[in-house]
């Protein structure tokens, strides 16, 4: 049975669905950190196993970005990301009871845009708010 819950899971979870997804592992305290670091997440299982996974950062009144958002490949399709999506706004929208402005960001995976096109995000080229920016 697929369920969803707010919480934090494990560094060997998160590797294990970082792995799966394709984008590798980190080190178990660079990954303890960044999950201790989290202001909400959620998981969905299938039974007692961790299928998918997406967590906030930010700082809940001016900033945040939604970040990690991974489901399994072989449960990919089944509208898992869209559970965790909606399981994330549902949260944003609790932090825009305090800053109705609050920005929010991701930043989507090379093709898949259109899927966090559905919620609402839009390419940052199209809001005329130059464009996103990384330092490696």
């Amino acid at each position: 049975m697929i369920t969803i819950e707010e919480n934090k899971i494990s560094v060997a979870d998160f590797n294990r669905l970082t792995d799966k997804v394709g984008w590798g592992t980190r080190d178990e305290k660079v990954v303890e950190e960044a999950l201790n670091n989290t202001l909400y997440s959620v998981s969905i299982y299938d039974d007692n196993k961790v299928v998918g996974y997406g967590r906030i950062i930010g700082d809940k009144t001016i900033f945040l970005y939604i970040q990690d958002i991974m489901v399994i490949p072989e449960y990919q399709g089944k509208k898992i990301g869209t559970k965790i999506m909606n399981g994330l706004l549902d949260k944003i929208n609790e932090y825009k009871l305090i800053n109705p402005n609050i920005r929010t960001y991701l930043g989507a995976s090379k093709g898949k845009e259109k899927f966090y096109e559905k919620f609402g995000f839009k390419t940052r080229s199209n809001a005329d708010l130059g464009e996103g920016m990384i330092l490696f």
